[in-house]
């Protein structure tokens, strides 16, 4: 190609130099001599990459002088083609005589060998050492000795057989979106590295400080939680676990210094002795002021990272804290580990891709973010209390085998199974692991179904094994687990009905649901529900549309986020017991043993009537789209929306924590995402004294709030229960349900679910509403003097109280709001709703 016509193509052939690697043979006449160059791929020449090595030009600089630069290049000077800072081709010297087609990918005679500087003949500078090079017997002696994982593991054996481990030489990218646990893939291989095979690991933090790092290790090789861990709160057998970390934990050297750059892990890399891996976390996708490795330094900081590991000839891991195909195609890596979240919450995949084949495997985790920490998706985790045994004899030998047949599936290293045949099996390896009786026991039905299903298995080992297991346990059959269950049938309690907020869990949306109800319908709840929406002078947004749904804030509203309360008081002893209803529905219920220090008294079982219709009286919400409003210094009341904060230290022992489970599922920062009613309710605690400080927003998305979008539908509700609830049977049933399924479809699940409404941060808001409202009122009890036992869900608490005297916090009537209240003795079967 003359040069006229590459001057004119320029960016064309850039990118085909970059996206397909190819080289093209540019020749350009001048008065005196014919000048050839090559337009190159980086790859050709990595010296280029090198900052301020060889000239270097923005592409329309470049095109703007192109004649000169093909004349500098051709007298053996490289001309490095950037795109805004970042290179991404090169033009070399070529003999003005070679004949090689510009798509061919060799170099041809005349140019520049890899690696090398170039003089004006195009030879290597002489006074640099020769470059090494290897025959193919040495390279299959070096794969003969090395084995399947040369480097370092994660010590999650379904990523590692899928990775191979992490290769010498090689930069693997870890690319998860935020919340998803990117950097506890880090963490892993770093604390296997260390504290298990006892090899230098250079961890460089640009996110983390080295006390959350440390705090992580604990809570992953402890059990303890996380959130627990950043109070400062350890309990004596963490203690011991830090000490022996400390004494255990000189080769994990953090660099936690602020303005960490890609040259500055280059430079220390090097000194430090016996180094096995580098973990860089993290690179963070958005631009930052304060944080070198974020926004558009990520492709030049992944060039320096990827020769570091060249040069040492060590695995360098970093993280990346986004999926984002386009940044991700721009980051210099050999190998790409992208973490996406499944439709079961409690597992994550894992795709490995190579630089050169594309995706190559794949591999299941479960994330166990409460511990700061991932495992293999089957795996019981390995934290445990001081002191406790596990049941090593628990379940038959039947059950035993069948668990470690279906090992390779449920880890991940083999595919082939269904995804529900795989989750029964790995809960059935959870159940042995832990010692859970109870899990074991519930696992009966479910994999009795697996195994009278007709299976096709692959013809292997391994699938003949766990053939002949499937096999073996329907011939031996499950009595076990049905004497198990008739222990909770046999209790002698009669069948409970649903509270309004198991109702609602309850409620499985069904085609048809999104229509409005007939005339004849005792109560039209989601006609109700559209006119409370319509009549809005806001002209609210209903239904955010489909091809918005997967950016924005949207990905970042969960179930998560409920705050719903699952606490029992640490000093009561809580036993949960299968029990099957009347409907053949198998449930658990609870046992609470309160000690005798608590004196003489009875379990007061308090049940709040429609939590959830409730709060729709007044809840915070959004009618109009969020919009991205950032860290922000203080809460806007005029505002409302979604939040992402510190976790805020919860100094007392006799309340939940005010986020209730929303603690249990950090990001790798610690940080959660909470609605409105939350923000709300720390704002008031800590005005009145109970929590020291606001924790900080460090982002958020929000709008114009507005709390009686809902109202007209809470009182037209609120109404029917009270004409309702008089009369019971099935209209009373039909209004709960026609509820429930309201409520539900403000955020349907299924796509093929035609609501009339998409907004999760609706929904999630309101059942924020509810669990607030529902904590407030025994924290006021808890503060006049009561002994709060356990807390629930939206509805639910228990009470040590004299007998017959609930807390006069507790209005007791079957209205909104209001309460039914009932009294049990410690020790005894607790019943649930009406019973």
């Amino acid at each position: 190609m003359n040069a006229s016509d590459a001057r004119r193509d320029l960016y064309a052939l850039v990118k085909r130099a970059e996206d397909d690697g190819v080289t093209t043979l540019i020749h350009r006449m001048g008065s005196k001599r014919e000048d050839c160059v090559l337009l190159a791929p980086l790859d050709r020449f990595p010296a280029a990459r090198k900052a301020d090595a060889f000239p270097s030009w923005a592409l329309s600089a470049a095109q703007k002088d192109f004649g000169t630069l093909v004349s500098q290049a051709a007298s053996g000077q490289p001309q490095v083609l950037r795109r805004n800072n970042t290179p991404v081709a090169v033009l070399l010297p070529a003999d003005p005589h070679t004949s090689t087609p510009s798509s061919d990918p060799a170099a041809p005679s005349g140019a520049a060998p890899a690696g090398g500087a170039v003089n004006s003949q195009g030879q290597q500078d002489r006074e640099s050492a020769p470059r090494r090079l290897a025959t193919l017997g040495d390279a299959i002696g070096s794969v003969l000795t090395t084995g399947p994982a040369g480097g370092p593991t994660f010590g999650l054996p379904g990523l590692d057989a899928a990775t191979g481990g992490l290769q010498p030489g090689r930069l693997t990218l870890v690319a998860a979106a935020p919340s998803v646990g990117g950097s506890l893939l880090g963490l892993a291989a770093a604390r296997t590295t260390a504290l298990v095979d006892h090899r230098t690991v250079l961890y460089a933090a640009s996110g983390p400080n080295r006390d959350d790092i440390f705090r992580r290790i604990l809570s992953a090789e402890t059990g303890g939680d996380y959130p627990r861990l950043k109070q400062g709160r350890l309990t004596d057998y963490e203690q011991d676990v830090a000490r022996q970390l400390v004494q255990a934990g000189d080769v994990l050297l953090i660099d936690d210094g602020s303005n960490l750059t890609a040259e500055d892990i280059a430079e220390t890399a090097p000194h430090m002795e016996g180094l096995a891996l580098v973990v860089v976390d993290r690179l963070q996708a958005a631009h930052s002021a304060r944080l070198p490795l974020s926004g558009n330094r990520l492709p030049d900081a992944s060039q320096i990272l990827s020769g570091l590991a060249r040069t040492l000839d060590v695995p360098v891991l970093a993280v990346v804290d986004s999926d984002d195909p386009t940044l991700l195609g721009l980051l210099d890596a050999d190998v790409l580990l992208t973490l996406t979240a499944t439709t079961d919450p409690g597992r994550v995949q894992v795709t490995v891709a190579e630089r050169d084949f594309g995706v190559i495997g794949s591999a299941y985790l479960r994330p166990d973010l409460l511990h700061a920490r991932f495992l293999d998706a089957g795996t019981a985790p390995a934290g445990r209390i001081a002191g406790e045994v596990p049941a090593r004899n628990l379940g038959s030998a039947v059950e035993r085998e069948l668990a470690e047949a279906a090992l390779p599936y449920t880890s991940g290293a083999r595919q082939g199974l269904p995804a529900s045949v795989t989750h029964v099996l790995a809960a059935l390896r959870t159940a042995l692991a832990g010692g859970d009786r109870e899990a074991l026991g519930e696992l009966g039905p479910s994999l009795a179904e697996v195994a009278a299903a007709p299976l096709q298995l692959p013809d292997t080992d391994e699938g003949r094994r766990l053939a002949a297991a499937l096999n073996a346990y329907t011939t031996a059959g499950t009595t076990g687990q049905s004497a198990a269950v008739r222990s909770g049938a046999d209790s002698g309690h009669g069948p409970d009905d649903e509270d309004d907020a198991e109702a609602e869990a309850e409620v499985e949306l069904q085609p048809g649901d999104e229509e409005d109800e007939p005339e004849s319908a005792p109560f039209p709840a989601l006609k109700l529900l559209k006119d409370a929406v319509a009549r809005s002078k806001m002209h609210p947004i209903p239904v955010i549309r489909a091809e918005d749904r997967d950016s924005g804030p949207w990905p970042l509203v969960s179930e998560d986020m409920d705050g719903e309360p699952r606490w029992v008081h640490p000093d009561v002893t809580s036993t949960r017991v299968p029990y099957i209803r009347e409907n053949g529905k198998r449930v658990r219920r609870d046992q609470l043993d309160v000690p005798d220090a608590f004196g003489e008294g009875v379990l007061c079982l308090i049940d709040r009537n429609g939590s959830y219709p409730s709060a729709c009286s007044a809840v915070p919400l959004v009618p109009n789209k969020l919009l991205h409003t950032g860290s922000l210094e203080t809460f806007d009341k005029a505002s409302a929306g979604i939040y992402l904060i510190d976790i805020p230290e919860w100094p007392r022992t006799d309340m939940p924590h005010p986020l209730g489970r929303i603690i249990d599922r950090p990001d790798d920062q610690g940080r959660v995402w909470v609605t409105t009613p939350h923000i709300k309710q720390l704002v008031k605690l800590v005005r009145e004294g109970h929590l020291a400080a606001m924790p900080a927003i460090h982002d958020s998305w929000t709008g114009k709030a507005n709390e009686s979008l809902f109202k007209p539908f809470y009182e037209a509700a609120r109404k029917a229960r009270i004409e309702l609830v008089q009369a019971g049977g099935d209209p009373y049933k039909a209004y709960k349900t026609r509820l429930s399924i309201a409520l539900r479809l403000l955020w349907p699940k299924r796509a093929e679910q035609r609501s009339p409404f998409w907004r999760p941060d609706w929904r999630m808001s309101m059942v924020a509403e509810a669990s607030v409202r529902h904590w407030t009122v025994a924290f006021k009890a808890v503060q006049e003097g009561h002994t709060l036992i356990a807390l629930r869900n939206v509805d639910a608490a228990v009470f040590w109280t004299p007998p017959g005297t609930p807390p006069g916090t507790y209005r007791i009537g079957t209205g909104f709001g209001e309460v039914k209240a009932k009294f049990i003795q410690p020790g005894e079967f607790i019943p649930e709703g009406d019973d």
